[in-house]
């Protein structure tokens, strides 16, 4: 092992708190991954040295790094779908709530890149892609498309959007509209955490315009549902 590869000193938790060194090692890997500029090369050794233990500590908290890492994913799945179940959960109509999923989905991609490149990059290896930490990134993009499918049909009450399903829009098509709202939004993210340098437009007004594509409904009235909502989605001051 060379002198670089090997783990700093460090003082041995107490008894007990073996919880502390797993929260450090959750830590450190959130950490690597967000910064590496190339996180698929990420290895336990690593995590190891970032941490300063000696790789073997690793093994009884997480059998291999393929555990570990999709505890991270997992993790920041769960924070961006809280982020964006709060921001709607005050929605006074479907429109508001779509808008503050959105909304929040943008802010958290541009105030955390790292951790929005660990999750939606494609950087990660192949074999974590469609590991179990995505079910999260599932069921926050089910969220979304039941979210726009009701904005996208404000004048009919529950029961009737229930009762007419099958001749408005199939699940399919709710799936691909919600799609293409996702993809939306991350093409909005990424270009601007690529290329923040650009004279991009107030971001808020970009993401009215956008949502405003995809429900149908006038931008204005967007703009006014992310003032009312307090987001503030461009990180400029």
């Amino acid at each position: 092992m060379s002198p670089q590869e090997q783990a700093a000193p460090r003082r041995r938790n107490p008894r007990g708190q073996g919880q502390v060194l797993r929260a450090q090692l959750i830590d450190a890997a959130a950490k690597l991954l967000a910064t590496l500029d190339q996180p698929e090369t990420l290895t336990l050794r690593q995590v190891a040295r970032e941490v300063g233990v000696a790789p073997a500590s690793i093994y009884s908290h997480f059998p291999d790094l393929d555990a570990l890492v999709q505890h991270v994913l997992r993790l920041r799945y769960e924070e961006l779908a809280r982020l964006m179940d709060q921001a709607a959960r005050h929605a006074p109509d479907p429109l508001a709530d779509v808008v503050g999923r959105c909304a929040a989905y943008v802010r958290w991609g541009i105030d955390q890149p790292g951790h929005y490149r660990t999750l939606f990059g494609g950087r990660m290896p192949t074999e974590l892609i469609t590991g179990p930490a995505h079910g999260a990134g599932e069921e926050l993009f089910g969220a979304l498309v039941a979210a726009l499918a009701a904005a996208t049909d404000p004048d009919r009450t529950q029961a009737q959007r229930q009762a007419q399903a099958q001749t408005q829009s199939t699940p399919e098509q709710q799936w691909q509209a919600g799609l293409l709202l996702w993809t939306a939004l991350h093409g909005l993210v990424s270009l601007y955490n690529e290329h923040g340098d650009m004279p991009w437009p107030p971001l808020d007004d970009l993401l009215a315009d956008l949502i405003g594509l995809h429900t149908g409904r006038p931008a204005a009235d967007i703009a006014g549902l992310l003032a009312a909502l307090g987001h503030r989605s461009d990180r400029r001051p």
